[in-house]
């Protein structure tokens, strides 16, 4: 069996592609999912991949919820920190609930996922951590303060973090997806969506499959000097 990886909110959107291309390439995967059940098993059925629920930002369920996937596939070596929400509104109408949800969901799941498998990571000499941000963790974006600081915050988390695994064989890097052709981004109003577009050089908004794909290049072994490194794959919508 390859090596065991881990996909939060891999059962939709970015985190299914993620955990599918995982799979084609080799890797036995385990899909955490939040709370649809129906969407959960009917992507375990089309996929093969067994799904997970637990809440990734409480930390008592995080730790539960890996133990399971370390009885049934074996110890984590690659973990996809992708699960996130948005609630967005201005900061005038946001109320603390919906700035504590989108950190706990997007920013301190990083955290209660990243301690649960570190420890087993150094023990063996080999880990690979991927964290989801955002251009807009990056750029910013109006109406998302929360889930800006969340995606920004990551970032800072991943070049930190790196500094502590790299002498223990273990890389952790960043993805930071631009508007990319998802439930999530189809919600959005269309003549909002017209105008995102419009300042994506591109010309398109992306594919989960190119999140996918950066993923897999950072997480196999010829990618083992690459840490700390944020990869933006958003069509050229924000460069620096």
């Amino acid at each position: 069996m390859g090596r065991v990886a881990l996909v939060t909110g891999g059962t939709r959107g970015i985190g299914e592609a993620i955990s599918v291309a995982l799979k084609d390439a080799g890797y036995s995967v385990a899909a955490n999912y939040g709370g649809n059940d129906d969407a959960a098993r009917q992507f375990s059925q089309r996929t093969g991949i067994p799904a997970y629920r637990f809440d990734v930002s409480d930390f008592e369920a995080v730790q539960a919820g890996v133990a399971r996937v370390v009885s049934d596939l074996g110890p984590v070596e690659v973990l996809v920190n992708n699960a996130g929400i948005t609630r967005d509104t201005t900061i005038h109408r946001m109320t603390f609930e919906q700035w504590d949800e989108v950190i706990r969901t997007n920013l301190t799941s990083c955290f209660n996922l990243s301690r649960a498998v570190i420890e087993g990571m150094r023990e063996r000499g080999f880990g690979r951590i991927v964290n989801i941000g955002s251009v807009n963790g990056q750029a910013g974006q109006y109406g998302q303060v929360n889930y800006a600081a969340a995606k920004s915050g990551l970032h800072g988390f991943t070049k930190a973090l790196a500094q502590e695994g790299a002498a223990k064989g273990i890389t952790v890097n960043a993805i930071a997806p631009g508007y990319i052709d998802t439930d999530m981004v189809r919600s959005v109003p269309p003549n909002v969506l017209e105008k995102i577009v419009a300042r994506i050089p591109v010309g398109r908004l992306g594919k989960a499959e190119e999140i996918a794909r950066g993923v897999l290049f950072l997480v196999g072994d010829d990618a083992g000097f690459i840490t700390g490194s944020t990869l933006s794959i958003n069509g050229g919508q924000h460069m620096y």
